[in-house]
Order: C-alpha cells, then structure tokens, then sequence
C-alpha cells in the first residue's frame, strides 16, 4: 500500500514507481501492466520518487486525467505564462539540465502544440485544424487504400518467403508512406525520415541509439535535441519549396500560414507540424498495427467475425488502439494549490498523465484484460482529451480501418513464433519485434 509523507502526500512503492517512470520498467510489460494495475486498485493518485527524476503525481485513473486535460489554465503544458518553463515530457534530471543549458533555461526545444499552453497552443492547433477534420480526410481514402493495397501484395510476398518480423519488415512502412504521402514528402527521403523517426523515439533504448550520442545520464536527452535539429534541416527544403510552390498538400498549410499581422509565421512552426505528423503519425500507428494483427492471430474468431462481417473493423481498430496506446504518457504541472481525488496538489507539482493506464481502468471498462473486437461503448483516451486531444486521430483511424479492410480477407491463418519485443521508452512506443508465420491468400 501507498503511505503518507510528513505532507500528507501518498508515495507510491519504490518498485512500482521505477516500473513506470523509468524507461527501462517498459521492456517487460507483463510488470508494466501489473503495476499500473496495482495502482489503479491501491494509490489511484499518489507521489513516485525515483532517483534522479523529479517527484511526480502518477494519474491513472479515466475521469482524473481528464479533469486534468480539460483545465490547461491550471495544469500546464508549457510553463503558463513562463514560457518554456515547465518539460512535457519526462526525462531525468540530468537531461533537463542539459536541455536548459543549450537553451537558456526553456525545455521549449520544438515548436509544436506539445510544448505549448492556450491561446498560443489554439492558435498553432488552428493552422491545419481544418485539413485533419473527417470530410478533408475522407479525400485521402482513395490515395490511402492505393497504399494499403500495395502494402498487402509486399506483405504476400514477404509472407511466402517464410517467418517475418510483422513490425520491422512490413508494418513499420505502411504508415510512413501514409504519412509521407499526405505531407509531400518525396518518396526517395522516406528512408531519412524513417531514421529520424526511429532516433526521434528511441532516445532511451540501447538498440536506438545514434553514433554520435555518447552513454551518459543526459543522452537521451543528447538524442532528443539531435534528431529535432535533423529533422528542422530537412524540413526547411520543404518548407521553402511551398512557399515558392504551393500545393495542397499539409506541408503547404503550415508553411503558408500567417500571423495576424499578415505576415508569414516563422518557420519553426512549421518545422514544428511537420516533425510531430512525421513522427506521432508514424510509430503510433505502425505498432498499433501490429499489436492489432497479433490479437486477431490470438483470437481466431474474432478473424473469422470480422472476415465475415467487415462492418466490425472500425470497432476492432478503436479496440486496438486502446490496447496499445502508444503514446504512454505526457506530462503536466500544477499552476496553483488543487484538490484532485482527495490528495493535494501544491503549486508547481508536475503530473504524469498515464494513458495507458487510464485505458485499463475498471470503472470505465469492462474485463479491460480482455481483447474484444466488439467492445461499445470504448470511451479510450488513447489519443489524450481536452483541447490537447491528438488532432491527427482522424488520419490514425483512417489508414488502420482502410489497412484492415484490405488485409483481412487475405488471411487464411497465422501464428507468432518468437518473442514480442518493444521498445524501451517511457513515453511513445511500441512493438519492435514480432516474429510471425502468415498463410495470405
């Protein structure tokens, strides 16, 4: 059981608070699932201190992190009115000082909504707010499903040719091409940005690490700010040829976009859209593909369901994404005293918003454990809540239901042969290795 400090404040367990806060607890999610749930049935709100990290509030329960996510005027993304001030994202201490010294005291290292708070996060949010709702979506279907179907026949091919990894060999491109595609990337860079992407979230695994990142406290951090600058010198190419050449695709959006003085916003906004679509739409996907594939090769009826009545897919897809949810955590802080669940948080408290978690929460879902393609009502928070609810959620649903209509058909029968692997990250992430044999029709 979680106890009292002298402030009042319950502490979770040493060995339940390394689990979650520590990128290495995420390797076995057996005892990742575990803890979240021990927490969910024991401290639903409660302190972690772990070494070299700041104490952190571990929200785990549904309706908690969505008060919090629908008050950013209390608890911040961004620092509030200081700017930069306060680090979405946890990282330890080291890296946070290393942060602040390239920066001069901002954790503010990319200009995306992430880091900021509103109005200044509405008014980013609203550059392409339009473009990611469902009816200009609905126009990418055919391009979407063209993809889709090119993916099936290579994964035929691969699939044929004996035992695959399904999330390094196949799933991992789908999505970048997607994604790529609706961006304006060229084709040829999709190998750069799959690099990048796999820096971009691999900062805390050891099979990640970039070459010119050396082992210390603070290379996760190192890697973080590397990749970003990688990413902010490849984008500045596309952002200069749409303001030369307009088209209409997304990378046009933003790099057009205007201020209300009239005049071009700068172009680290851009950069900024640009590397969050490249890399949440991306990884997040990919392993919710994947993770989705393997539960219907676990549970051969709800295939055979599925095959037989594909009308089911976008209830199977929005169960999927709640059984994976890639993007584990954000972080917030306090900007006064509030009362959340009967515990107090002090002004300057930083909370870890555990979606995953939340997903998993008995009073929201029922025999949350078990994987039901059917499941309605499936009220996930897998793509946040609030105003800071994931704006490319529509895309996500958009390439997995049009993937899984194309792909299930072709699936006479399939099993995992080898261990899942994943990837050793406390914020997104995923499966990285998933050895399987299909029979495609």
């Amino acid at each position: 059981m979680s106890t009292p400090t002298e402030t009042g404040n319950a502490i979770v367990p040493d060995d339940i608070a390394r689990q979650i806060v520590l990128p290495e607890g995420h390797r076995d999610e057996d005892k990742l699932y575990a803890a979240y749930d021990w927490l969910i049935a024991n401290a639903p709100l409660a302190q972690a201190h772990v070494e070299g990290y700041d104490p952190l509030w571990l929200v785990v329960k549904h309706a908690d992190i969505q008060e919090v996510e629908r008050q950013p005027q209390i608890f911040t993304n961004g620092g509030g009115e200081n700017k930069g001030s306060h680090n979405p994202i946890v990282v330890n201490q080291a890296g946070e000082e290393f942060t602040k010294q390239l920066t001069g005291g901002s954790f503010r290292v990319l200009e995306t909504v992430t880091y900021l708070d509103p109005p200044e996060h509405t008014f980013v949010k609203n550059i392409a707010l339009d473009w990611f709702r469902p009816a200009n979506i609905k126009q990418w279907e055919d391009r979407v499903r063209e993809l889709a179907r090119e993916s099936v026949a290579d994964l035929k091919v691969k699939a044929a040719a004996g035992e695959l990894d399904l999330i390094a060999d196949w799933a991992i491109h789908y999505p970048l091409h997607v994604i790529m595609s609706l961006c304006g990337v060229p084709e040829e860079d999709e190998p750069r940005m799959m690099a990048l992407t796999q820096d971009f979230f691999g900062t805390a695994d050891p099979d990640k690490k970039r070459d010119d990142v050396d082992v210390s406290p603070e290379a996760a951090a190192k890697q973080w700010v590397a990749t970003i600058n990688d990413f902010y010198a490849y984008f500045d190419t596309i952002v200069e040829d749409r303001r030369a050449n307009p088209t209409e695709d997304l990378a046009t959006i933003v790099s057009v976009a205007r201020g209300d003085d009239g005049e071009l916003l700068p172009k680290e906004i851009a950069y900024g859209y640009l590397v969050a679509v490249a890399t949440a739409g991306h990884d997040t996907t990919s392993a919710t593909l994947t993770t989705g594939i393997q539960q219907l090769l676990e549970h051969p009826d709800q295939l055979k369901a599925l095959q037989d009545d594909p009308s089911g897919i976008p209830n199977f897809v929005n169960e999927a994404i709640r059984w994976t949810s890639p993007v584990k955590q954000f972080t917030r802080q306090a900007l006064e005293d509030y009362e959340l669940r009967g515990q107090k948080i002090k002004k300057g408290d930083r909370l870890l918003t555990l979606y995953q978690a939340a997903n998993r929460d008995t009073e929201v879902f029922e025999d949350y454990d078990t994987f039901d393609s059917t499941r309605k009502p499936n009220k996930h928070i897998a793509f946040g809540y609030g105003p800071h609810m994931c704006i490319g959620q529509h895309v996500a649903k958009l390439e997995l239901r049009v993937m899984f209509e194309e792909l299930l058909p072709h699936i006479v029968s399939g099993e995992v042969t080898g261990e899942r692997k994943v990837t050793q990250t406390n914020f997104v992430g995923g499966v990285k290795n998933l050895p399987v044999r299909l029979e495609l029709r």
